[in-house]
């Protein structure tokens, strides 16, 4: 099968913008170490093995004329055949397995080079400008992304279908990981948490903990490199009046978050914005107890919202808002767009709060009573 145009395009236009910032940066050549970069670099490709990992099994190495991978012999038939990295235009550097030598070393004698982390000598920390070039997306990426969003949405849709009182927290987290398996994704979160758990922890890893009435769910879905987030939640029986109440408030919250996402603002001017979201539901503490979300692409969060950043929200970058009150919480992930936001992983057939804010009404999801 010939390899899709799209693919090669997308990495021609990221070498010739990772060579401009190699040229601002006065710099011979980059060495993309992590997961995040060298999917980004390769258009997806998979250069991992260990997924528990954050540093790839293969690196790529860019200099101002050549693009490599460099690997060694036990992962170079994959990568060149099935991740089709030789016919995307890079090159391989491959060592035995056995061997403790760089198969770069020679390329990068005398050369100054950009890393992810630690500078030393003829070296320099070179995250900061991969990171932003990860997060501002081309056309191509964001085809992906819709594509990989509508998987998440589906495979949560999937296995929220299947929860049941009496099930644990750990089944309920395989049918979650199934559900992305199924679709040639990774759910590299799976958060489950049931009943007063919902309440008392943020990131509620599963236990054996058997579901009464409440669950909630969240999935990051890893595919093709990019890891679209998606949480919703399931309630067995008639909805007490204070969790429709907070899970409304959260709502707005949500909604102000994603009408407030425009390019020109900062992610610190969404964090105030957040800020005051809160104290106008009552709800004031709720920015103290949890991180509210941020940017992503190749990772789940790019950049985490903080007071007073100054990272400017761009264009075509995406975005995965979590606001959370105890008990509740409204996750999907969003594109800043041409005409504004675009919910990517929205459900069609999910039950939805409408919400009007300053004239604009948006679609969040309610919880789902069963």
């Amino acid at each position: 099968m010939p390899l899709p145009l799209e693919r090669k395009t997308e990495v021609v236009i990221k070498l010739a913008r990772l060579r401009k910032q190699m040229a601002a940066q006065r710099i011979d050549a980059v060495r993309l170490t992590s997961v995040a970069s060298t999917a980004w670099i390769a258009a997806g490709a998979r250069l991992y093995v260990d997924e528990s990992s954050d540093l790839a099994a293969s690196s790529a190495l860019i200099t101002e004329d050549q693009a490599y991978i460099v690997t060694d012999n036990i992962e170079v038939t994959r990568l060149e055949q099935e991740e089709e990295l030789g016919d995307l235009g890079f090159k391989f550097l491959v060592k035995p397995w056995y061997s403790d030598t760089d198969a770069a070393s020679s390329l990068l004698a005398g050369k100054h080079v950009g890393l992810e982390g630690a500078s030393g000598t003829n070296t320099i920390d070179f995250s900061m400008e991969l990171r932003h070039l990860r997060s501002v997306l081309q056309e191509e990426e964001i085809i992906r992304l819709r594509r990989v969003s509508a998987l998440a949405a589906e495979a949560m849709y999937e296995a929220i279908q299947t929860v049941r009182p009496g099930m644990s927290e750990y089944e309920v987290a395989a049918k979650l990981a199934e559900a992305a398996r199924e679709r040639g994704g990774t759910a590299v979160v799976n958060l489950i948490a049931s009943d007063e758990r919902i309440y008392r922890y943020r990131h509620p890893l599963p236990t054996e903990k058997q579901i009464e009435r409440y669950a909630m769910l969240v999935l990051c879905l890893r595919k093709e490199g990019l890891i679209p987030s998606i949480t919703r939640l399931v309630y067995f029986g008639s909805l007490p009046e204070d969790l429709h109440a907070r899970a409304v408030a959260v709502a707005r919250v949500d909604a102000k978050m994603i009408l407030g996402t425009q390019p020109g603002r900062t992610i610190g001017d969404l964090f105030e914005l957040t800020r005051q979201a809160y104290q106008a539901e009552g709800f004031p503490e709720a920015i103290e107890e949890h991180h509210q979300g941020g940017s992503m692409a190749y990772r789940t969060r790019e950049v985490i919202a903080h007071p007073h950043d100054t990272t400017p929200i761009e264009l075509h970058q995406a975005f995965a808002w979590n606001p959370s009150i105890r008990g509740v919480k409204s996750e999907d992930t969003i594109l800043v767009g041409e005409h504004g936001p675009e919910i990517l992983t929205q459900q069609v057939a999910w039950p939805a709060w409408d919400i009007t804010i300053d004239g604009k009404t948006l679609a969040r999801p309610a919880i789902l009573e069963r």
